[in-house]
Formats: C-alpha cells, structure tokens, sequence
C-alpha cells in the first residue's frame, strides 16, 4: 500500500472557482479543473501511485531538516518553509483570484520559491494522471523552461523561471536545481482547453507582483468582515475558506474540495462533497451573511432562485438536495475501481448518488438562507420561495432520508419535520412583515401541524428528550439547532433535559458523535469519528443555555483539533485525526456561528475575556467535564 500524508498535513489555496491541496512536504496531493467537480489532475491523496502530483521541495534527509507551513495572515497565500543547517528557505503557493464573474477553463497555481539563508537544493516533478488517474498524457517539452503534458480535454502547461531546467521524464516533468540567499525562482502550472493558446512566460518580476495582488485581494476582501470578537484570527480563516470554496460564477458553495477521504480509514464512507448541497451551502451563505458578508448572499439567492425556477427535481419536488456548481442536477455515482483509496479505503466514489434522495430539511434551511432578517430579496425570488412553500403544505408530512444521507431506509426523522416548521415560520414572517402576497392562512396550519407533531411524537417521555425519528428513542446531534431556529427556548426544561440527555450519550470529551449507528442502522457497514459540525453545534446550544464554562471549554478544546494552519475535515477519529473530506465547509460554517454565539453570551453575563478562571466551574475528569455543584453550568 501506498504512503500517505495525514489528511490534517494539508493547506488549502484557489482562485474561486477551482482549489488545490498542498501538503507540509510541498507536495500538491489533489488539484481538479477547471472546477471543483471536474475531474482531477492530482489526486495522490486517493492513490499515491497512479493519482498524479506535483512535488516542490527541499531535497535534504529528513533528519537534517525541519519544515513547517503557514497562510501569510488573514490571506489564502500558503507558504511551506524548509529549515535545514545549511540554509532556509521557503516556497509560497497561491493562486490569483479569478476576479471575473464568468467561469474559465484558464487557471493558474503559481510556486514561488525564495532562500533566505545559505544554499538548498530543490527537487521539483511534475507528474499529472488526467481524468481521476485513468487517462494517458503526452508530453511537448521546448527547451529548459515550457512543457505542456496534454490529456483529454485538458492541456497543462508548466513555466520555469530562468534558474529551473525542465527535464523530461518519460511523459512526465522533472527539475533539481539549487539556490542561495537572495534569489528567486517560480514554477507555474496552468491548466487550459485542450489546445488553447499558451500563458505567457512568466517573468519573477511578475509572479511577486501577482503574489501582492493575490495578498491584497483577501485582505480587501475582509475589511467587510464584522467580527471584532475573541477568535478573530480562526473566524477569519474559517471566513477565508468558506470562500475559497465557494464557485464565483454561480455563487454555489461546495461542501468541501475533495472526494473519497474516509470517515473511517479502510472503510466504505467515502463520498463525493465537491457539490453544492442546499442544506450546507445555505448555511455556508448565512454564516457569511453574519459576519457582513452580502455579496455571496445575493449571489447565492440567485443561484438558489434559478434551481427553483428551472422546475424542479426528476421526482417532482421544487428542489433535490445537492447540484453540481453550475446548477447541473445530473451527480451520477460511479465506482473508480482502479484507485487504491486513501490509505486503501475503498471504494473511491465520484458523483453522489444521494442526490436522488428525499430530505425535506432542505427547504427549511433554503428559506432560512432565502429571507435573510427581514430582507426577503427580490421579486422573482418571493415569487419562487412562495410557491415552494405552497407545495410544502401538500408534502411535508412524509418520512426521508434525513439530514446525515442514511442508506438505510426513509424515516420520520424529527430534524426534517424541525426544518419544514423553519421554512413555513419563515415565510409567514416574511410575508406579514413585507406585505407580500401568500396564503398565509394554509402555511400557518402546516406550520401548527408540524409543531404538534414534533412535540408529540419526536418527544420521548421515558428518555425526556426530543429523539431523532419517530419511531426510536435514539439521539441524534442534528437537534442541537432547535434553540437556534427559534423552535424551543434554549432555557425551557425539555430542552435542557434533551440537551443533557446528549451529554451523556453522545459527547466525547466535547466532541460530539451525530448519533449511534449501532442503535440506530444507517445501511452502511463501519464507524466514524466524532462529527465536527456536531462539536460546534453544541457549544452554541450550551452558551444560549447559560453554560458558559463548559462552553468556553468546549469550544477551546476543539479549536485544538484545527490542524496546523487552521483548517478542519469533516470528523475527528478515535486518535484525534482529522478523518474525511477536507477542509469542510460545514465544520468552518459552524466554527463561525459557535463563535457569534459563545462572544455575545460571554459578554451579555459580563465575562471579562482576559480572566482565567472559566474553568473554575468544571470538573475534570478521565471520563470528560463535569459541572461541579452549584456552578451556572
């Protein structure tokens, strides 16, 4: 079997309508163009042999050598620097944005690499696999410093600036060369259509004038941030990557860069989350919306309007729950057989059979997302929100594959009926509130119906707690959100006896599992690891209800899973590993809101942020926190 980095021992950098992975090593294990869903030039995280990648790195034995990467703060520059007896240096990666609202085959990955002390040899290859591996290239290689590698529809161009000789390597790219103190090389990889016209050659002169405009570009981009509370730097970088992975040109965010990183390491959980999902994009836009950013609210409404209007799902229904980025509903799943899979988890999906799948939570979230405060946008979108919401009175009271995607079987699950509540809360506000034409009237009893439904049959008298379906008494962490939808107060008793009832089956430690598979079968074989949306989830829950130390603990305690610059995947696995696809939208989305949550609590009980002794009010022990006697938690 093939090595493999951490998924953790990763960085992040794109242009907005594509990204790529950069390992702590140098090496860019995933890169897909010209758009997240496309398929893939570097995947070596799936596959280290036949998945392709582009290594830049000191060449020195590990033992003389430290390395350590960064983002340049509050920018989506990374910079991996080399650290040896004979010399530092470092390379920054970065892609220029791609300001233009109009979607491109062109993109460019620029390696900018600079020593700053002595001298270091360098080893640069360049070893594409197009078409998730499966695809054969050819090589052009004219004279030291341009080759383009050409696969099927595809061409990738590689530049050197004057002090990189490119060799050829069978159908591949290869450089050693060396620098000393002062000087500057670059690498630039751009990919184009297949035949298009050569990029330029790139003068070092320009490649730093692009790394500044790539640095101003993100630290303008922020000034419209609202935040001024106590994480600025891990809101900022979570901000920072829930635009990175957001596709300019439609204003769709994906749920995260990659495909087929597993939830649980030799397992069957590896799914494709390079779509946009109703349910996370809308809560990726209405965490941006919190923290000031409106731009990607209008775009994301448009886009969310044009699904809408285009007339719905192959089943009927107004939506399905996930898009490719330009609104494609077609996700068709097929197996990559000839892929190892991560650390040899199999099987490597692309497309997302889920797609075709009935939740109906997603309407909740998409009018949550759609009417923002009292801002319900324009016309066309009314008129689209509004006839949803019309359907829904007719449809809502069916079960569905919930919210986690479960292959087992549709359930009345109790988050889907806490959504369609939102959706019809939402719209009937709205329309009051905006005059706007509704029948008001059949929304709010569907409205009523669904909240005489959820109290009496999502609510488990023997556990004292609101359940996850129907028909079990099984938790599920989904629920954490009930104060925040404004379904329950987060001070009523049955929601703080629900609450406790998750502290004590499905917390870790802080960390939060979804729900108990084995209680509760999901059609799918395996475990997984504590689930990082989950985790934030429940530290708002418990800062709206008053426990402020376990709160505050809760939430330091997961900001130390982050990786080395700030970045999450989807679970935290039994040895503290950062387990499937990576970096995650929804785990940045929730960070965000925990955040906003945990700073206005804090500061409405008068908590000074320079104090230590939050902790005084826990206990800890080997089993987890404790509140002690008499404390406020």
């Amino acid at each position: 079997m093939n090595q493999y980095p951490p998924i953790a021992e990763h960085g992040m950098v794109g242009d907005l309508q594509t990204a790529a992975l950069v390992s702590s090593g140098g090496t860019v294990d995933w890169w897909c163009t010209p758009r997240f869903d496309s398929p893939s030039l570097f995947a070596s995280l799936l596959d280290g042999e036949r998945g392709g990648h582009c290594r830049l790195a000191v060449e020195l034995p590990d033992d003389g050598m430290s390395v350590r990467q960064l983002y340049l703060s509050d920018t989506a520059i990374l910079v991996t620097r080399f650290m040896a007896p004979g010399g530092v240096g470092e390379v920054a990666d970065f892609m220029p944005p791609v300001e233009s609202p109009v979607a491109t085959d062109r993109h460019t990955l620029i390696r900018l690499i600079r020593v700053v002390r002595g001298s270091l040899p360098f080893a640069f290859d360049c070893r594409p696999r197009f078409d998730y591996g499966r695809a054969p290239h050819t090589l052009n290689l004219s004279g030291d410093h341009r080759a383009v590698l050409r696969g099927p529809g595809t061409d990738l161009h590689v530049q050197t600036s004057g002090d990189i000789a490119l060799n050829a390597d069978g159908d591949d790219v290869t450089a050693r060369f060396t620098l000393s103190a002062g000087q500057i090389a670059a690498v630039v990889l751009t990919s184009t259509a297949d035949g298009a016209a050569a990029p330029r050659p790139p003068s070092l002169d320009e490649m730093i004038g692009q790394l500044e405009h790539c640095r101003a570009f993100w630290l303008t981009w922020l000034r419209s941030c609202t935040y001024r509370g106590r994480w600025q730097d891990m809101v900022n970088r979570s901000a920072i990557t829930l635009k990175l992975l957001t596709y300019a040109p439609t204003g769709a965010p994906v749920a995260a860069a990659t495909m087929g990183l597993p939830e649980q390491v030799g397992g069957e959980r590896n799914w494709d989350y390079r779509y946009t999902w109703v349910r996370d994009a809308s809560l990726s836009v209405r965490a941006l919306i919190d923290l000031g950013f409106k731009d990607e609210a209008y775009a994301f409404r448009r886009w969310l309007r044009d699904r809408i209007e285009a007339g719905g799902a192959a089943s009927g229904d107004p939506l399905q729950i996930m898009y490719r980025v330009d609104g494609d509903p077609l996700l068709t799943e097929e197996i990559l057989d000839h892929l190892e899979g991560y650390q040899g988890s199999r099987p490597v999906r692309a497309g997302n059979a889920a797609a075709d799948q009935l939740q109906l939570d997603i309407y909740g979230e998409a009018a949550d997302a759609l009417i923002v405060g009292r801002d319900i946008g324009a016309i066309r979108g009314w008129k689209a929100l509004s006839g949803v919401l019309d359907w829904l009175c007719d449809h809502w009271d069916r079960p569905d594959e919930g919210i986690w995607e479960t292959r087992g079987g549709r359930q009345n699950f109790t988050y889907s009926r806490l959504m369609t509540w939102v959706a019809f809360d939402r719209g009937i506000r709205a329309a009051i509130y905006s005059s706007r034409p509704a029948d008001t009237e059949s929304w709010t009893r569907a409205r009523d119906a669904v909240f005489r439904q959820i109290v009496e049959r999502g609510w488990d008298d023997k556990r004292q707690a609101f359940v996850q379906h129907f028909d079990t008494d099984v938790l599920d962490a989904s629920l954490l959100l009930m104060p925040r939808v404004g379904f329950v107060s987060a001070h009523d008793p049955d929601w703080l006896s629900t609450l406790d009832a998750m502290d004590d089956e499905l917390v870790s430690d802080s960390l939060v599992y979804r729900y108990d598979p084995a209680a509760s079968p999901d059609g799918l074989r395996g475990s997984e690891g504590t689930f990082n949306l989950c985790s934030f989830f429940y530290v708002e829950a418990l800062a709206r209800s008053g426990r402020l130390a376990k709160a505050r603990y809760a939430f330091d305690k997961m900001l130390t899973y982050a990786n080395h610059v700030g970045l999450f995947a989807e679970e935290i696995g039994p040895s503290g590993e950062q387990l499937g696809n990576f970096p995650q939208a929804f785990t940045h989305l929730a960070l965000v809101t925990a955040a906003m949550a945990l700073d206005e609590e804090l500061g409405r009980a008068g908590t000074d942020p320079r104090e230590a002794d939050h902790l005084g009010h826990l206990h800890v022990t080997a089993q987890g926190l404790v509140a002690r006697p008499g404390s406020r938690s």
